[in-house]
């Protein structure tokens, strides 16, 4: 693994260490758990184009990255939607005008695993 790649892992595994452990609080802010839950994705998703040496776009628009990705690496098309509405989440929940509710973060936190486990097994990660 090239090592630009291992720091893309890294970050992400941090965002969804917060994710979770935000998730498993007493008072759960689903404001956060989303926007981690989006960031885990989105930098496992760079850290597998990293790994293919292609150019990371500056975008946190999920659906594009996960487009990017060769033939087989690339998200399966079931989870274009749930990709979509995850992108949202990069900026929605982070500015006043709009709150997450808990179908939200947990819809997140959803998504989240399944692209975190389908990433570090294209990545040749051990689970976890």
């Amino acid at each position: 693994m090239k090592p630009q790649t291992a720091e893309w892992v890294e970050k992400a595994e941090g965002d969804w260490r917060v994710a979770r452990r935000e998730w498993a609080s007493a008072e759960p802010v689903y404001d956060a758990v989303c926007f981690h839950a989006q960031q885990t994705v989105e930098k496992y998703l760079k850290a597998l184009l990293e790994e293919e040496g292609i150019t990371l776009p500056k975008t946190h628009d999920l659906v594009v990255l996960s487009e990017l990705l060769p033939g087989t690496l690339g998200a399966k098309g079931k989870e274009r939607g749930p990709l979509a509405i995850l992108s949202a989440y990069s900026v929605a929940f982070r500015y006043p005008g709009d709150t997450a509710v808990r179908e939200d973060a947990e819809q997140s936190l959803e998504t989240a695993g399944r692209i975190r486990a389908w990433a570090r097994e294209k990545l040749r990660l051990p689970g976890s």
